[in-house]
């Protein structure tokens, strides 16, 4: 299985919401999420993981990969409820990566409730 992603541009953030498993085969396509993400909206990108099932070190890397790639294009990544089956360890060159214990805090760190459907694409 792979992962499904949803992103939708707010005005001050983008939201990435995830399901399935992100692993080897999920990581390639979450990579092209962020590819859809980096060339639409703008300010730091919330993945929303609440709907992954799990993730593979391969997933892991692909996520503090696209921390890099957003940091380069002076963005940002935030993660929203990891999964539990592990935590994500970036290497040392890795730009930070804020975590959220759920979608709520999330939202509410960047004075939001809902994204709504406002740019939304699947």
């Amino acid at each position: 299985m792979t992962i499904e992603w949803q992103y939708t541009a707010g005005e001050h953030f983008g939201l990435l919401s995830l399901s399935g498993y992100l692993g080897p085969e999920g990581a390639h396509r979450f990579t092209g999420a962020i590819d859809w993400v980096m060339a639409r909206g703008t300010g730091p990108v919330v993945a929303d993981m609440t709907g992954l099932r799990g993730w593979s070190l391969e997933g892991q890397l692909a996520v503090t990969e696209a921390a890099r790639r957003l940091t380069g294009k002076g963005r940002g990544l935030e993660l929203a409820a990891i999964p539990a089956d592990g935590s994500l360890v970036p290497d040392g060159d890795c730009p930070p990566i804020a975590v959220h214990s759920d979608l709520a805090a999330a939202l509410a760190a960047h004075g939001a409730r809902d994204q709504g459907d406002e740019g939304r694409h699947e």
